[in-house]
């Protein structure tokens, strides 16, 4: 068994017992970094040494008994849009190729008190404004499955990453969807906490109302440790959640029984491809076998979700944005005729095409005379479907649906259709909106072999009972798959 097959918390365990070192993990991951990157593109920044160097201080700890959590001395990636000191921080845009952070973002000084060691900052779409990670200013990163397909986005790089154990675990950030969608398209477990739970002190802003950091790994035990190190309260950040639980391995246990599960007829109308109707409702039903009472309802609001997403995602991307004038950091144009000059020069050189679209739909939705008309009724939106997934939550623990419409679209053909791109996002953006907790699963493949994900959806703070349930599935999942391997050889 190679060390790179190995979830982080075998690996860990490994660590501990003496059986392998952070070092041989390091020295691992580059190795298959090396086979893959050159047509994977997972990674913008990768050091071999200053990795190796991180690791071997974390095993001098492990050594002395001052590091001993789940996560020691194990691997992680970490998207592009998180601060990383002395480490460079594009966001994957050119404006931000030579920025180099003086501080970390809050969730990676937790991931270093964990033990865990950085190697490098993986790819994504540019501003984490994309669901293909094919707008990075850095190439674009390809599907680990099919090669000829998007990992998904904007979190693809780390998705991607995981998948092809050019990393262990990974973190990425979701604003709509952009930890869910590519741990689908990819095949691997994506979950993005409650709207407070981790701290976004040191995110790089796309949406500050809906952004939210979180893990995506092989597995949900391992979705679980990440979690637990990375989410903290945090003074620094005045949206983080100073009393939430964040003991999640205790949910780590197989037991669904008695627990209410909600299927949205709202998520599987016209749209939703059949192969993907199919793995879901499987899934749904191996939770039933498993105890767990499941039912359909009506959610409701589902289809003003995209429109009030787009609409105030754009909006507040317009306001976080426009601090990247080529004054205060980052890249600046070389050649302009006066301070107003060099802003749109400096800007139209430095964002690309997705980046340009959507600040200039978030300035006119908050321009005057169209501010009243559609930003205020987006909000007015947005409290809505928060309304209606308290109802639903009055009856259910947790609901179940599909994360995307399909699996991984081939490479070009979401970019040559934006519209049709923002629609892709209809499974997961209402959970932004209401500040919701939601996992993503693999539970099938369709018939090219890509992966098919369903999402589990929980009330605000309950990651405890979303992580019980994916993990009861996951385990019953994988006896049925081992059992028909058994019954296909015999």
């Amino acid at each position: 068994m190679s060390i790179l097959d190995y979830t982080a918390a075998e690996l860990s365990r490994k660590i501990k017992e003496g059986k392998h070192t952070a070092i041989e993990a390091m020295e691992a991951v580059f190795e298959r970094i090396g086979e893959k990157e050159e047509e994977y593109r997972c990674y913008i920044t990768a050091d071999r040494e200053s990795a190796l160097i991180r690791a071997a201080g974390v095993q001098r700890k492990i050594e002395a008994g001052e590091l001993c959590g789940p996560l020691a001395g194990v691997p992680v990636a970490v998207k592009d849009n998180l601060c990383t000191k002395g480490v460079p921080t594009s966001c994957a845009s050119r404006i931000l190729a030579n920025f180099i952070p003086p501080y970390s973002a809050t969730a990676v000084e937790n991931l270093e008190r964990a033990g865990a060691v950085m190697i490098g900052k993986t790819n994504m779409d540019e501003f984490a404004m994309g669901s293909t990670t094919e707008t990075s200013f850095y190439g674009v990163t390809k599907n680990p499955v099919d090669p000829g397909r998007v990992p998904g986005g904007s979190s693809g790089g780390s998705a991607a990453a995981v998948a092809l154990s050019e990393c262990f675990m990974a973190l990425g950030s979701d604003t709509g969807g952009s930890i869910r969608q590519p741990a689908s398209y990819c095949g691997v477990v994506g979950l993005k906490p409650t709207y407070g739970m981790v701290s976004r002190y040191g995110l790089v802003a796309y949406a500050s109302s809906l952004d939210q950091i979180g893990p995506i790994t092989k597995n949900v035990e391992d979705a679980a440790y990440l979690l637990e190190a990375v989410a903290s309260y945090d003074e620094k950040d005045s949206t983080s959640a100073p009393d939430a639980e964040r003991d999640f391995a205790e949910a780590l246990t197989e037991d669904v029984k008695g627990m209410r599960i909600g299927i949205p007829r709202d998520y599987f109308g016209e749209g939703l491809d059949a192969e993907v109707r199919e793995a879901v409702l499987a899934a749904a039903e191996t939770l039933r076998a498993a105890g767990a009472f499941v039912e359909e309802f009506d959610l409701g609001m589902v289809k003003y979700a995209v429109p009030a997403y787009y609409t105030i995602a754009t909006a507040e991307a317009s306001s976080n944005l426009e601090r990247f004038d080529g004054i205060k950091y980052g890249y600046r144009t070389g050649d302009f005729e006066g301070l107003h000059n060099m802003y749109k020069k400096t800007r139209s050189e430095g964002f690309g095409e997705e980046v340009k679209r959507r600040i200039m739909l978030g300035s006119f939705v908050l321009s005057s005379g169209y501010y009243d008309a559609f930003y205020l009724k987006a909000l007015r939106t947005k409290a809505l479907i928060k309304k209606a997934f308290d109802e639903a939550f009055a009856e259910f623990d947790l609901i179940l649906g599909p994360v995307a419409p399909s699996t991984a679209p081939k490479l070009g053909e979401s970019l040559s259709d934006p519209l049709k791109m923002y629609l892709g996002d209809i499974y997961t953006i209402a959970v932004n909106l209401a500040g919701l907790p939601g996992i993503s699963v693999p539970c099938g493949k369709d018939k090219n072999g890509l992966p098919i994900g369903m999402q589990l959806i929980g009330d605000c703070f309950a990651e405890k009972k979303l992580i019980r349930a994916a993990y009861t599935y996951e385990k019953r999942k994988a006896g049925a798959d081992a059992w028909a391997k058994i019954m296909r050889r015999s």
